[in-house]
């Protein structure tokens, strides 16, 4: 299935916009599972079984699997997904941007042997550094715009001269993706939620392209704001990703025995928060 078509069916079948970041991290899971060779799946497992009919997709980040070598864990975890919730779609979080032969490569890793169904890329290297993700015309390709890092100013906030006038290099990448490598209605944009007026700056530009919006929960963004922002006329058009905020939410209490079902109490919790601004 193309990755917007399961991602617009998730909106309405699940009437969610959350996004649930999965980025475990050993030191703080519950103690029943510190030690084990497979704490990892079966922490994010657990995580995943417990949100999966309050989300609209799942983000592994590759970067917390793969530091702890524990990519056939990823591998594990995605096949769970789609075995046992094939209507979520899972976005690996990757931010590759490499030259066009290495992109190949990368493109290989995330749709061919990681089996996700879209990724965040790097558009900075320009358009055959893209062009390798979006010769899979099924799968998403979400690219950085305007990113909720307070360092992303240095860089996307600078004003460039373009072909359609002189304006901020995030709204050039915005308009660029939008207008010219869209072709086949895969693509999405990363905007932070730290950075509501320029959500609404890219929603203006690119219509109803999906966003991808991190930032809620432990990096503070709001979430009436980013739905003002960023929703579309349909009250839809996002992806609110939480992580940290979900993922280890009851990891402190009984010493994190029902850890996945205090990270289901916030899920459901931060879901409604967003529905009532939609």
């Amino acid at each position: 299935m193309h990755f917007m078509t399961a991602l617009k069916a998730a909106w309405q079948q699940r009437n969610s916009l959350l996004c649930v970041g999965l980025d475990p991290d050993p030191a703080k899971f519950p103690a029943h599972l510190q030690g084990r060779t497979d704490a990892i799946f079966e922490f994010c497992k657990a995580i995943v079984d417990a949100t999966a009919d309050l989300v609209c997709c799942f983000k592994p980040q590759i970067a917390y699997f793969a530091a702890r070598r524990a990519e056939d864990q990823l591998e594990a975890l995605i096949e769970h997904i789609h075995a046992k919730h094939p209507a979520i779609p899972v976005i690996l979080d990757a931010k590759r941007g490499d030259i066009g032969s290495t992109a190949e490569q990368y493109a290989i890793e995330a749709f061919e042997r990681f089996k996700a169904d879209a990724i965040t890329v790097n558009p900075y290297m320009g358009r055959d550094s893209v062009d390798p993700y979006l010769a899979y015309p099924d799968k998403g390709v979400i690219l950085l715009c305007r990113t909720s890092n307070p360092g992303g100013s240095d860089l996307q906030f600078l004003e460039v001269e373009t072909p359609r006038g002189r304006m901020k290099l995030y709204e050039h990448v915005a308009c660029t993706v939008a207008e010219e490598w869209n072709a086949s209605g895969n693509c999405g944009l990363v905007v932070g939620a730290t950075f509501p007026a320029e959500i609404a700056r890219v929603r203006e530009l690119t219509g109803d392209m999906p966003l991808l919006v991190p930032g809620i929960g432990a990096q503070g963004g709001d979430i009436a704001a980013t739905l003002a922002a960023g929703r579309t006329a349909n009250g839809a058009g996002l992806m609110i990703n939480s992580s940290r905020a979900i993922l280890y939410a009851g990891v402190e209490a009984n010493g994190g025995e029902e850890f996945a079902e205090a990270a289901r109490k916030v899920a459901l919790d931060t879901r409604d928060a967003i529905n009532a601004h939609r």
